[in-house]
């Protein structure tokens, strides 16, 4: 094999490479001979059929087959012996080939940056803390006790505002009845927002016995795309009208939700509220490890990974923009400055996912098996009823199966660096704990380039 580099500008390598006539022979030749050995044909004794009849009915797919495979290893081997780290998949063309004369072809591949990751140790950073207020659990006691509230019925009074009012109701759009508007002894609290934006409004008042027609239009995002902006009107009439009682914030509330008293209630509030607060601490303090990265280092970033890392953040965009309806003439700014900031943006996940990965690369951070399984089943979870399909789906995916691998990756390399740099605890307020310094979350994150 000749292997002649031909271009090597910033990151991008170009090689011309020459395989043997020979070597190409010598591979097709011993494929035929196994074929030969293993098929039937009339005529022919088993494993006595000349290889040039099987030549004539096999040569053209055994040609693509010994084409491919000499390509694959040949661009291995340039890239082991250049020592070469691919940051994409190498671009091949082959550009001369007969048989019975030398394979050719040209190599283009983006190779990963180099560059000096140094230690952490003079990396300083906060990480924010905040104690549970009993304010916090009291007031989460009583969201929890009205949720949980019960109802009693009222005779001879008008619905009011928290009032849950029992009805039947039959919805038209264009004087058609559609799927699903329909229903019977719905229980419905008035206030909480649960239906479409104004029916809720209009019951306000009535009384047991009363029917009215209510009104709406279903809002333009709309789940059910043959619903969203329509008119429609709900023939409704009114079953009971139920008043709450007084919700009991003691044991019994408790009971009801499964614990064994007001104290146990309160303690798994604060655990909950611990655990938010946890999670919220470990985002601001990995932005703020993310932040002092993109401040260290300066590279050249593959252009390959750069424009697929932009594209996919600016699909999104133009699908929420697409979505909500919103232009670049509302954000007050052109397309070409939004493009701009994109791009920023992207340069510097990548950038960081790069040095993110190399860390981890070089100190061997490893992603075993069972912490896998726990995401999974973690992720199934999400889905009841759909578990074993969302199980199966991850383990015929492999790059579903990396994206699920990739940012507990992230978050060991994010640990093996937390625990070289200079960490200040800080008690903060639960108010402040939850102030995002920075508005524009994408700007903050790392892309995937977790095991490259």
């Amino acid at each position: 094999m000749q292997i002649t580099e031909t271009n090597a500008e910033g990151l991008k390598r170009e090689y011309k490479v020459v395989v043997p006539a020979a070597s190409i022979d010598e591979k097709i030749d011993a494929r035929i001979a196994q074929i030969a050995a293993t098929i039937k044909m009339p005529g022919f004794r088993p494993g006595k059929i000349p290889a040039k009849v099987v030549k004539q009915r096999y040569g053209s797919s055994v040609m693509g087959e010994v084409l491919e495979e000499a390509v694959n290893e040949t661009s291995r081997n340039v890239l082991d012996q250049n020592n070469l780290r691919p940051a994409t998949q190498p671009k091949i063309e082959i550009t001369a080939f007969d048989e019975g004369q030398d394979l050719e072809y040209s190599m283009v591949v983006e190779i990963m940056p180099e560059f000096e990751l140094g230690d952490f140790s003079d990396v300083e950073l906060v990480r924010e803390a905040a104690e549970v207020d009993e304010k916090e659990v009291d007031e989460a006691l009583e969201r929890i006790a009205a949720a949980n509230r019960e109802f009693e019925t009222v005779e001879d009074r008008a619905a009011e505002n928290g009032d849950q009012v029992v009805i039947d109701f039959k919805g038209f759009v264009d004087g058609e009845a559609f799927q699903g508007g329909e229903a019977e002894g719905y229980a419905l609290a008035l206030g909480s927002g649960t239906f479409i934006p104004g029916f809720e409004d209009q019951l306000l008042g009535a009384k047991a016995g009363e029917e009215r027609k209510v009104e709406v239009s279903f809002p333009e995002d709309y789940g059910a795309e043959h619903l969203a902006g329509k008119a429609a009107v709900f023939e409704t009439t009114v079953k009971e009208v139920q008043a709450p009682k007084t919700a009991g914030i003691d044991d019994a509330l408790a009971e009801k939700l499964g614990l064994d008293n007001l104290d146990a209630l309160k303690a798994a509030i604060r655990d909950d509220f611990r655990g938010r607060y946890d999670q919220i601490s470990r985002q601001k303090l990995k932005r703020a490890l993310l932040d002092a990265l993109a401040g260290r280092y300066e590279f050249e970033v593959p252009a390959g990974m750069l424009e697929a890392e932009f594209e996919g953040i600016w699909k999104q965009l133009t699908d929420e923009m697409a979505r909500t309806g919103q232009t670049f003439e509302s954000m007050e700014k052109t397309e070409d400055e939004v493009r701009e900031e994109y791009r920023a943006i992207a340069l510097r996940r990548v950038r960081l996912g790069l040095v993110l990965a190399e860390v981890g690369r070089v100190n061997d951070v490893q992603v075993a098996d069972e912490e896998v399984n726990r995401a999974l089943i973690e992720q199934a979870r999400r889905f009841p009823g759909q578990e074993a399909r969302v199980i199966e789906y991850y383990q015929k995916n492999p790059d579903a199966l990396r994206a699920l691998r990739a940012p507990i990756f992230e978050d060991k390399v994010v640990d093996h660096i937390l625990a070289q740099a200079k960490v200040e605890e800080k008690v903060v307020s639960a108010e402040d704990l939850m102030k995002d310094p920075d508005e524009d979350g994408e700007a903050g994150e790392a892309s995937d380039k977790s095991e490259a």
